[in-house]
């Protein structure tokens, strides 16, 4: 679905009245304000349409590339919100998770923070932001979850995921965790230059959201933007169907 900003009122679905906790992922990894990283309103809005109908726990998750601690990242932009938990993904305990697929695409286990899977309900929330005709928004934003300790080599980057295709990874991510909803803050458009956190912005005005697949999917569509992870999701998606 797609709302002007102006308009836009989240509000949860029924389920997460019965949820016991609830975490979101926000777009964090750097400690500069939206359109690099989702903003403090956004998530406001969300953690208050949660608690109108919930005491559930409530979690942001992030972690840095670089494996830089993410407390002061969460403190420069303004995560400071009653009850809920701020969690750096370096802090947390992993597991070892199996790709639901019969065939992934590159990775057939993924490590993660196993408070992911104790949690009832997965939120994530990115800005809009495009890369040379190409677009990253909630799917990709689920990247930063991954433990450094496992997939950097090197200080500030993912070679060995890349290595692998990097489409194909976010593809067999997304299957693997199994994200609720998809929220594309687009209250701006960034177009990414060299560094993440240069590029230019422009006034866009709407709010995507969905399940992450179909949330990305609008973006990609409303933009005319081709997405590779999204096409290989796609594919993923129909012969699981022809199977069933």
């Amino acid at each position: 679905m797609i709302f002007d900003t102006s308009e836009f009122v989240f509000k949860v679905p029924n389920v997460v009245a019965r949820a016991r906790r609830v975490l979101i992922k926000p777009a964090a990894s750097y400690p500069l304000p939206y359109p690099v990283t989702t903003s403090a309103e956004m998530l406001a809005a969300i953690i208050s349409s949660i608690r109108r109908v919930s005491d559930a726990d409530i979690i942001l998750l992030e972690g840095t590339p670089d494996g830089i601690p993410t407390r002061p990242i969460y403190q420069a932009l303004g995560y400071d919100f009653p009850r809920v938990l701020t969690l750096d993904v370096k802090d947390c305990i992993f597991v070892e998770v199996d790709n639901p697929l019969p065939k992934p695409f590159a990775v057939p286990t993924f490590w993660v923070p196993n408070v992911i899977l104790s949690s009832d309900y997965l939120i994530t929330v990115a800005p809009l932001k495009t890369y040379n005709g190409s677009g990253a928004f909630t799917i990709p934003n689920l990247l930063s979850i991954l433990p450094t300790s496992k997939y950097c080599t090197t200080p500030g980057g993912w070679e060995e995921l890349y290595s692998l295709g990097i489409d194909k990874v976010l593809a067999d991510l997304y299957f693997t965790l199994p994200f609720d909803l998809g929220i594309v803050e687009a209250k701006q458009k960034f177009a990414v230059k060299e560094e993440p956190n240069e590029g230019d912005v422009e006034d866009y005005d709407k709010v995507f959201i969905g399940e992450p697949y179909d949330a990305d999917r609008e973006v990609a569509e409303t933009l005319g933007l081709k997405i590779s992870y999204l096409d290989l999701i796609k594919s993923a998606k129909v012969e699981m169907q022809a199977q069933a």
